[in-house]
């Protein structure tokens, strides 16, 4: 048999991870195990639709459990008990998968460098404790200034960071500047932003302000040597998916992987490069970032709303763990 033909009889999914990284995009290890991705990522909105699933309970009660043990300050009991339910999470996760996975920081301290990077550094502890090292975590922060800061630090310290929240290419400049891990730049928010504005708009999806914008960064990161992986997020449609194929990394959601798993037909590369390399441009100062940023109304709109509705799921999540105290 051809490799021509070998492909031809591949599903969509089996030919995307010959040229991209899959990484799941669910706190569902049952959807994990299905897809048999390289790395996985989570968030409050994950953690908080896991914790009320009932094969989650267990873990829900060993968190509480062993927080209320040994935490005795009310004030931060809710949120410890959070951060381990979302590492034993990540723990079991990591047992179906070879790579990585990725945890966040509370969302409500996006704007905080400090505690973002202490946070960080009790996420990485609260792994060792449970023997995962280091080098299977990503922390994820929020891709605001104040979160790029932290991620300089936690990067100098060996501890590896996921970007998340990217809309603007301001962003993504800043990450690289900071050297970065992993940035995700999120396809889907970013087209629907466009479709809401203009309501009688339809994009083809070569023209997706969503995949143009992760197109730009990928490109811009390949023409200047920049390390920081690029890893497509928030997808609305398989298309969305297979448009950026060839891209360093995509987290998917299971249902879109599902799609992919069950759809026949040669897939194309469609991201690429020649390998020649420019001059870095010179590094972003805070000024420039927040002017250049703040060009995007879009990027504005969606970097707030996301920080938003993530601490609106960890809030939710400490209720709901408020009621096993």
């Amino acid at each position: 048999m051809t490799d021509d033909e070998q492909v031809s009889i591949m599903n969509q999914l089996e030919q995307l991870k010959q040229r991209t990284i899959i990484v799941a995009d669910s706190g569902d290890i049952d959807s994990i195990i299905a897809y048999q991705p390289q790395d996985a990522t989570t968030n409050p909105s994950l953690i908080y639709k896991a914790a009320q699933l009932p094969q989650y309970q267990k873990l829900v009660r060993d968190a509480v459990f062993s927080v209320k043990s040994r935490q005795k300050n009310e004030d931060k009991l809710l949120g410890e008990i959070a951060d381990y339910l979302a590492v034993s999470i990540g723990t079991l996760i990591l047992q179906s998968i070879p790579g990585r996975i990725s945890t966040e920081v509370d969302a409500r301290l996006s704007f905080d460098t400090a505690a973002s990077i202490a946070k960080a550094r009790e996420l990485i502890a609260r792994y060792e404790e449970k023997g995962v090292g280091k080098e299977r975590v990503l922390i994820k922060l929020a891709a605001t200034w104040q979160g790029i800061r932290a991620a300089e630090t936690l990067e100098q310290e060996g501890i590896k960071c996921n970007l998340t929240l990217l809309f603007s290419f301001a962003q993504a400049r800043a990450c690289a500047d900071a050297g970065v891990f992993l940035i995700s730049p999120f396809v889907g928010r970013i087209s629907d932003w466009y479709k809401a504005k203009n309501p009688g708009a339809v994009y083809a999806v070569e023209h997706d302000p969503g995949v143009e914008s992760v197109r730009k960064i990928y490109h811009f990161y390949k023409m200047h040597g920049y390390q920081t992986i690029v890893m497509g997020a928030s997808f609305r449609s398989p298309e969305q998916v297979l448009a950026l194929n060839g891209c360093d990394r995509l987290t998917v959601a299971p249902q879109l992987l599902d799609k992919l798993k069950n759809t026949d037909g040669d897939l194309p590369p469609r991201l690429s490069y020649d390998g020649t390399v420019q001059t870095k441009p010179q590094v972003m100062s805070e000024p420039e970032f927040y002017w250049s940023h703040n060009q995007d109304a879009m990027a504005v709109d969606k970097l707030s709303e996301g920080i938003r509705l993530f601490a609106i799921d960890q809030n939710n999540l400490e209720a709901l763990l408020s009621q096993y105290l």
